[in-house]
């Protein structure tokens, strides 16, 4: 496990999940999200995944996947009415499972 990436996606991950959640807040009514945060939650998770494997610099779709896997546990906190604690759950155990993917290159592709 590589912890440099671990805690670059956990960053990454919490500050984009933050921004677009103050985003979110700001355009819609608590309503909205009663009636459409089961679709446009897993939506902003996923957009905040792409996000960050641009940021770290790692391949989009394992880091999709794991973002789909990481999301899944954290339904049950949706379930008991600890919706941002399942988000940090998620958080943290998406940073795990992108810490096992190979490092990225750094500098330009020959």
């Amino acid at each position: 496990m590589d912890s440099a990436i671990l805690w670059r996606v956990a960053v990454v991950q919490v500050a984009a999940v933050a921004v677009l959640s103050l985003l979110l807040a700001l355009v819609f009514s608590h309503g909205f999200f009663e009636d459409w945060g089961w679709l446009v939650g897993p939506l902003a998770w996923m957009a905040c995944a792409w996000l960050t494997a641009r940021i770290v610099g790692l391949p989009e779709a394992p880091v999709l996947i794991r973002a789909a896997l990481a999301g899944i546990p954290s339904l049950l906190f949706v379930l008991i009415g600890a919706h941002w604690l399942g988000a940090a759950v998620a958080i943290a155990l998406f940073a795990a499972l992108c810490a096992r993917l190979p490092r990225p290159l750094t500098g330009p592709a020959p």
